[in-house]
């Protein structure tokens, strides 16, 4: 009931009131945490979501927007100016890494060596520094990301071969249980201290409370912003 009230609620308002919402939200949150609002970044997920969104939440102040697929993304943020930013969030692949070095500004999901590997050796052949983030696994529902203690390793690896390991990501657990959740999220926030960098990536729409409580600098948002995301029909889902 109350997803279907929330998303009711993004239906009938505007993306730069949603985008508004949220920074009154987070910067409540932060402060109850005893952070510094300043100090958390959001990047909008326009998965599925069409281009002139994408522009509207540009006017409304985003900066930084975040797409699963190399080929969305490529038309989607064809003419967004400069100052806006690039994420990658998406599973890599290691045969698009060419592409993603060109298109993105910042890949956060490199979530084993390989993918890695593959994005360094495209980025020395561009002749470009490509900044990316270590994804953890920090959930037995997800399917993609290195475990905690092999961060630190891997980001020494690919800082040698001149990536620039920027932090970290994960994707919290699946579930309503805000313990689990914290405690997942905690344990991202130690594993990141380990790893360095200035980012760390955690929570989404329906988490990102909790993932701004235990340390985050940078949340993922896609229907707070953006509302019920379509399916592929172009219906929302």
């Amino acid at each position: 009931m109350e997803l279907a009230l929330e998303a009711a609620m993004n239906a009938s308002t505007t993306i730069a009131e949603r985008v508004q919402r949220l920074r009154d939200e987070v910067a409540e949150v932060a402060r109850s945490a005893n952070r510094n609002p300043s100090e958390i970044a959001i990047v909008a997920v326009s998965k599925l979501q069409p281009r002139e969104f994408v522009f509207e939440a540009f006017a409304a102040g985003i900066r930084a927007f975040g797409e699963n697929h190399v080929q969305e993304a490529v038309p989607k943020f064809a003419g967004l100016p400069h100052s806006a930013e690039r994420h990658f969030i998406g599973h890599v692949q290691t045969n698009k890494a060419k592409a993603m070095v060109a298109e993105f500004d910042l890949v956060q999901s490199i979530d084993r060596l390989d993918a890695g590997l593959a994005l360094a050796k495209a980025a020395r052949a561009r002749g470009a520094a490509t900044r990316v983030l270590l994804q953890l696994n920090i959930s037995s529902t997800e399917r993609y990301g290195l475990q905690p203690e092999q961060a630190p390793e891997i980001a020494e690896r690919l800082r040698a071969e001149g990536l620039e390991v920027d932090g970290t990501m994960a994707i919290g657990p699946h579930t309503g249980d805000r313990t689990t959740i914290r405690e997942a999220f905690l344990r991202a926030a130690e594993a990141h201290q380990r790893v360095g960098g200035q980012i760390l990536s955690l929570g989404m729409s329906a988490d990102w409370p909790i993932a701004v409580e235990c340390g985050s600098t940078l949340i993922r948002v896609g229907t707070a912003i953006f509302g019920p995301r379509p399916n592929k029909g172009g219906t929302p889902a």
